[in-house]
């Protein structure tokens, strides 16, 4: 049996192209119909047994094909028929699929360990769109045979730099090594962290928060010393940059070294957690995150205030919830003197009992605080232990409840009282007294 016929090269258009029209690339298309049932079928199931988070996940994506095992297996069943398929059919499809699908391999990668890393991020979009642009401009470059032409002529333009000589196909190739690294970095420290704080709650969260951290930032230090050295840089030539980067830190840095020690400072020794409820000035809310540099504090209202982390440590915070979670809240209302003051307390504590967010234990308190001007002012207190949910709202349904049971009993909420003194007049006419005056120290005129 004759051996068949060498690959037509891609720089015989003509030729290549009928390569297609000949019966042994259909057997080649079949072979790739049927490596992509195969791999669609086992990421289906993986998924299934594996059942990734339904957020994003970066082998399976959303929707399964859409993630980096799809391509990457179908990539490893591609090579696999094509060493099949070699023995009786030309190789003009795979000549153009195993390409594009290495292409759609680095772009998946890329693509999916951003999105995870740097969630939310504006530049995303941007990087995505570059990475595939290049992903796919390398591919037809591949399939054309114009890379190795291209990376010859790259490879021409040199220049000494030091003791080493170095050209543009170099640094390109440094520089996708380096992302690469990076990319692998960020992968890593990604994966760390979503098993670190899955089903993490109150203390351990905050614990586990930091420990994250701090490994995606001694990854991303480990991945740049690889990325630099595959550049070709001697990291001995970065103990300069280091000097001169320890007295920016000391002068026009400082301030944000002392935020990321603060933040780490603020991690380890929890004193502030995600979920803390806290008060700092004005601004009182729920600790949504705690990043190395600012944490986030979200209000009822839904506002989010970012604070630098070294203002968490020089000033004042009241953390609400710091060793206990219950917080205590009260409503001040006034009766009439004639008023029978435990039928008003009963009242008082039995508005309080009546919602459901009011604790038990300790239950609510109502006293008798202070003899005013118009009335008795009594001060309600009650405890509640969900003060992320909101204070205002409950305030307004314990008054309002109060304001219906004093109705019903005819308890009396008395309006400000003025006595109007009267005299006669030396004529007879009777006239207001007059006002009394403060006493300022001098003589009458």
């Amino acid at each position: 049996m004759a051996r068949p016929a060498a690959p037509v090269p891609i720089d015989d258009l003509g030729s290549w192209l009928q390569t297609f029209a000949q019966p042994g690339a259909l057997l080649e298309l079949a072979a790739l119909a049927l490596c992509v049932g195969i791999a669609w079928l086992a990421v289906r199931a993986l998924q299934r047994a594996f059942n990734p988070d339904a957020e994003r996940s970066i082998w399976f994506g959303r929707r399964g094909v859409d993630g980096v095992l799809f391509p990457l297996l179908l990539l490893v069943l591609a090579y696999g028929a094509r060493a099949l398929t070699l023995l009786w059919a030309p190789r003009a499809v795979w000549h153009v699929v195993l390409p594009a699908l290495i292409a759609l391999v680095v772009i998946r990668i890329g693509v999916k360990v951003l999105e995870v890393a740097f969630k939310g991020a504006a530049w995303l979009r941007p990087v995505e769109r570059t990475v595939s642009w290049l992903a796919w401009l390398a591919a037809v470059a591949w399939i054309t045979g114009l890379l190795p032409v291209v990376l010859a002529e790259l490879d021409q333009i040199s220049w000494k730099l030091g003791g080493t000589q170095l050209s543009v196909r170099t640094l390109i190739e440094g520089l996708l090594s380096a992302g690469a690294v990076l990319i692998v970095a960020l992968w890593v420290s990604s994966a760390i962290e979503a098993r670190l704080l899955r089903d993490a709650t109150g203390e351990s969260l905050s614990l586990r928060k930091a420990a994250s951290n701090a490994a995606r930032a001694l990854l991303l230090f480990v991945g740049l010393m690889l990325a630099l050295s595959a550049v070709g840089i001697d990291l001995t030539a970065l103990s300069v940059l280091g000097g001169a980067i320890g007295v920016g830190i000391g002068f026009g840095l400082q301030k944000l070294a002392a935020n990321y020690v603060s933040g780490f400072v603020i991690l380890t020794e929890r004193s502030m957690r995600i979920g803390d409820m806290v008060r700092l000035d004005t601004f009182e809310g729920v600790v949504a995150d705690i990043k190395a540099r600012y944490t986030v504090i979200r209000a009822v209202s839904g506002r989010e205030s970012i604070v630098p982390n070294e203002i968490l440590i020089t000033q004042r915070v009241e953390n609400l919830s710091l060793s206990d979670p219950k917080v205590w809240q009260s409503t001040v209302v006034g009766v009439a003197y004639d008023s029978d003051v435990a039928l008003v307390r009963r009242l008082l504590e039995q508005a309080a009992l009546e919602q459901p967010r009011v604790l038990r234990d300790p239950g609510p308190l109502a006293a008798l605080s202070a003899f005013g001007a118009d009335g008795l002012e009594f001060t309600l207190g009650y405890w509640i232990a969900d003060p992320e949910n909101g204070q205002l709202g409950l305030r307004s349904a314990i008054n309002l409840r109060i304001l219906e049971l004093f109705r019903e009993h005819g308890v009396e909420i008395p309006y400000p009282q003025r006595v109007l003194h009267v005299r006669a007049s030396p004529e007879g006419a009777v006239a207001a007294a007059p006002a009394v005056l403060p006493h300022t120290g001098e003589g009458a005129a």
